[in-house]
């Protein structure tokens, strides 16, 4: 079988491999870095993932995924105030989470189906919207968990909620093996494979099917008894529930809940990870975001000490924004030439 690399992952592959070149020459050690690259993989990879339900079924990409990321950061801000630990916080900010998620996430698919043809402007200025509105909440919300609130004052929520004493390392902590130098979190990995077999399961079901019909051919799907705004919400529901979830697991590996404009530097990074693993806003596969993921991942972490030991530090984050946004724009400019090849 012949795999076929495009424009961007080759870029991000050769970079990689002067990242690489670079570790080798300074004598940086690897052993440590492999080791956080597949924390720092699971940890960001299923907000890459739910990128996934959207572009199946042809609506594009998600650019208001903070309306999902906000929905997880009320889940987990409820877990909290309920004084909620362990691993039954943890199910319960995932429960919360989903639950909020569906109605954000159907009133956001609403609002997509009014706007078929520019679902993406309209994901980027809902996204960027929806932020200060969930900024208004943090404000005047009334928990009353101290360790959640301003010291002075006692009215509103502070910026980084600590996760220390719930459930911070719930699942980067549970079933570590040590392979030499390597530290392989099992029980982070295992919950990724578990989200990415459940998404592989959906988009095998009947409804799965209606979405990739409709990517492909939405007039003859509709033709064929498809309910197109019906399906279109169903995927916009999966992708806002998806992306709390992922904000979830996110934070416990961060160990803080980062409220007010946390959630908004988090989508152009998922974007950037799925074009970089060869996806688009026409088709994308699971296999995609997946290598993606993990590319991005393993650059960012290479950049920051190799930048620090050959150039200036502040070059690394620089390079970074650079790359997250140079792709996403370079993938959406080669696109309409990948689907003539």
């Amino acid at each position: 079988m012949r795999i076929k690399l495009k424009p961007p992952t080759i870029v991000i592959l050769i970079y990689l491999a002067m990242l690489l070149a670079g570790g080798f020459y300074v004598g940086l050690p690897l052993f440590p870095i492999l080791s956080e690259s597949m924390v720092k993989f699971a940890m960001n990879g299923i907000m890459v993932l739910s990128l996934l339900p959207m572009i199946h079924a042809g609506v594009g990409l998600n650019f208001g995924m903070p309306v999902g990321l906000s929905a997880a950061l009320v889940g987990m801000s409820l877990a909290i105030q309920f004084k909620l630990q362990g691993g039954v916080g943890f199910l319960s900010s995932l429960v919360f989470a989903i639950a909020i998620a569906v109605v954000f996430g159907a009133a956001y698919g609403k609002l997509l189906n009014r706007l078929k043809g520019r679902e993406e402007i309209a994901g980027v200025f809902t996204g960027f919207a929806f932020i200060p509105l969930m900024n208004i909440f943090w404000t005047v919300a009334p928990f009353t968990n101290r360790q959640m609130l301003y010291p002075v004052g006692g009215v509103g929520l502070r910026p980084k909620i600590s996760l220390d004493g719930y459930f911070r390392f719930i699942l980067d902590e549970t079933l570590v093996i040590q392979l030499g130098k390597i530290s392989i979190p099992l029980g982070l990995l295992l919950f990724y494979a578990l989200v990415v077999a459940v998404i592989a399961l959906i988009f095998k079901t009947q409804n799965g099917k209606a979405m990739a019909a409709l990517r492909l051919n939405s007039g003859f799907a509709r033709l064929s008894g498809v309910d197109e705004n019906r399906v279109r919400l169903l995927a916009v529901i999966l992708s806002t529930a998806i992306a709390a979830v992922g904000m979830c697991v996110y934070s416990q590996s961060f160990g803080f809940v980062q409220l007010y404009d946390g959630a908004s530097m988090l989508t152009f990074p998922a974007l950037s990870a799925l074009l970089i693993g060869g996806g688009g806003s026409r088709q994308a596969t699971i296999t995609n975001a997946v290598a993606g993921a993990y590319l991005y991942q393993f650059v960012y972490l290479l950049s920051v000490p190799v930048a620090n030991a050959i150039l200036i530090p502040e070059l690394a984050e620089l390079l970074r924004m650079i790359i997250t946004n140079g792709v996403i724009l370079f993938a959406m400019l080669m696109e309409r030439r990948w689907q003539h090849a």
